[in-house]
């Protein structure tokens, strides 16, 4: 079973950048979906953005236009590159890898993103 762990977390101030990794334990290629979500406090956990193994990244509209998000099959990593960052970004951001065929949805453990006004 493949496993996720998220890095690249921390604090930064509005209008600032942070780019987060998700490294994985096994191969993704034949992974459906690498996704971002994240949870703010007192929050659902919302999805952010979605890699799909076939096509291009789509986005939530709260965040389209300032994030991009990769994957690279041949390093089993993910990438959320966050620019432009606003306060109500701040959350833990989950990084999830789901492939319905083979029954895969599995979560790291997330990493804390402030974002200070």
């Amino acid at each position: 079973q493949v496993q996720l762990v998220e890095s690249g977390g921390g604090l930064v101030q509005a209008g600032g950048s942070l780019n987060l990794s998700c490294s994985a334990s096994a191969n993704i290629a034949n992974i459906n979906f690498m996704r971002w979500y994240r949870q703010a406090p007192g929050k659902e956990r919302e999805l952010v953005a979605g890699v799909p193994r076939l096509a291009g990244p789509h986005y939530a509209a709260s965040v389209e236009g300032r994030f991009t998000a990769s994957r690279d099959n041949t390093k089993n990593m993910a990438h959320l590159q966050m620019d432009s960052l606003k306060h109500e970004d701040t959350a833990v951001y989950f990084c999830n890898a789901y492939d319905y065929w083979s029954g895969i949805d599995v979560w790291g453990q997330g990493t804390q993103v402030i974002v200070s006004s």
